[in-house]
């Protein structure tokens, strides 16, 4: 089995912190860009020339283990070679420089580069992949595709009338019907007009801008451990169940579709269990409501499985999949070719994703593949939720709620010091992410190992104790 130290020989051996962060070098770019960009959202300025494996470096040379990962998005480390060789072939350079709007002028190859990345890597059940530019814009299109597949079945074949054409131009119905889409409190789906609609985790991404009158189901907040706390967990997770079968016997605009992160992550790595969800798949399937499975921040491979939703043992597939981030490619997965539009131009935009993104992704699936990296992901989150339960019971007050047993390195614990021990940490050479109003977050990359781990636990401790 090949090791991240030798797929990435110049990966650093250990953090190294020479300046504050951000040092001299950092605060000067961050000025010279804040005149033309706006800055006040920048964690630190990188040097990604000099970046390797785990490790990312920033402008003043301080080198940092880093378990966020561009917020869970970098899959096989810093300047990883094999991408570098998909990166250099003549292939990926025709389609960066011959971009394609591929809805209408695909390549000659284009269904083979689907078939031999996208395509492979489908979740069991999934034989079709609608390509995209981005997170919110792959749910922003599954929701659409779920609005046209239930008005053509209210439709039973019909054409458009003379209303609905009209209607439509003026954003009224019938040709503009009162559809909705179901979401859960703490739910992370994206920025954009529509998937902002269906997103419920901070108000700061919300205000100010107008809002879809859709409904918002209870998430399960669960108690940790969760051997000790079965019963109440069990009760909650009841308790949010009903209350979304009564949003979708009730909503006055009739729900299309529910959607479900399978790890609430940007709401604070929030879970609910496999029965949860399987619940929720038969839930939706007995009301004809599609169960579109946002894995944009799970997927590929970070819980120990390729796709999160394989934990949860459903006895049908859900109707869609979300992707992007680790993938480095964005779109949705779907089954039923009732899914695709009755008409062209229906689901429709210039680029329609990017065929050098799914290059990179068939590279990354191919190295993941050859690497086991996914089985590699499961241990190596075993080892490290191992030494974060020691962690917890000797400073039980600092490290609360530890979650994530049995999902890869996908962990969160909850901190009463978040921001400081953030700080001290990256100070240490540590780059770790929040989550949530109190929850820190681990999202290392798939080639992060037991020897990382180690690095991190001591990093962590000092953070604490400081």
């Amino acid at each position: 089995m090949a090791t991240a130290s030798s797929v990435f020989p110049n990966e650093p051996p250990k953090p190294a912190v020479k300046t504050a962060i951000p040092g001299p070098q950092s605060k000067a770019a961050l000025e010279k860009l804040e005149r033309v960009f706006d800055t006040r959202s920048m964690n630190f300025v990188a040097d990604y020339d000099k970046c390797h494996g785990n490790y990312i470096v920033d402008h003043d040379g301080n080198v940092l283990l880093d378990a966020f990962a561009q917020i869970a998005s970098i899959p096989l480390g810093y300047n990883n070679p094999h991408l570098l060789e998909v990166a250099d072939s003549p292939q990926m350079k025709s389609a960066i420089v011959n971009r394609p709007a591929i809805g209408a002028f695909p390549s000659s190859e284009w269904a083979d580069v689907l078939e031999t990345g996208l395509l492979k890597a489908a979740p069991k059940g999934f034989s079709q992949v609608f390509t995209s530019m981005t997170g919110s814009d792959a749910n922003e299109l599954a929701f659409k595709a779920a609005f046209i597949w239930r008005r053509t079945l209210e439709r039973k074949g019909a054409e458009f009338t003379a209303e609905e054409l009209s209607s439509v131009m003026k954003n009224e119905e019938p040709g503009a019907p009162k559809y909705s889409i179901l979401s859960f409190e703490g739910g992370f789906h994206g920025r954009l007009f529509g998937s902002l609609s269906a997103t419920r985790s901070k108000a700061i991404h919300k205000l100010d801008i107008p809002a879809f009158d859709w409904p918002a189901a209870p998430f399960p907040q669960l108690k940790y451990p969760l051997e000790e706390h079965a019963a109440g967990n069990a009760a909650e997770e009841e308790r949010c169940l009903a209350e979304t079968e009564r949003l979708l016997s009730s909503w006055p605009q009739p729900v299309a579709a529910v959607i479900v992160e399978p790890i609430q992550s940007e709401g604070g790595d929030n879970h609910a269990s496999p029965a949860f969800f399987r619940r929720l798949r038969e839930m939706t399937a007995a009301r004809n409501v599609l169960m579109i499975v946002d894995e944009v921040q799970t997927g590929v491979g970070a819980t120990g499985k390729f796709w999160a939703h394989e934990h949860w043992g459903l006895a049908t597939p859900p109707d869609m999949v979300t992707f992007s981030k680790k993938a480095q490619a964005a779109g949705f997965y779907y089954r039923d070719d009732a899914l695709r539009p009755d008409k062209p131009y229906r689901q429709y935009n210039t680029w329609m994703g990017d065929p050098a993104r799914a290059l990179l992704f068939r590279g990354i699936h191919d190295e993941v593949r050859r690497l086991g990296l996914v089985e590699r992901t499961a241990a190596v989150g075993r080892y490290l939720y191992g030494k974060l339960e020691a962690l917890a019971a000797k400073y039980p007050g600092e490290v609360q709620n530890l979650r994530g047993k049995d999902r890869g390195t996908f962990i969160a614990f909850d901190s009463p010091r978040r921001e400081q021990v953030l700080a001290k940490a990256k100070a240490h050479g540590l780059n770790i992410g929040a989550s949530g109003d109190r929850a820190i977050r681990l999202r290392p990359m798939l080639v992060f190992e037991e020897g990382h781990a180690d690095i991190l636990i001591d990093i962590l401790e000092t953070a604490i104790k400081q």
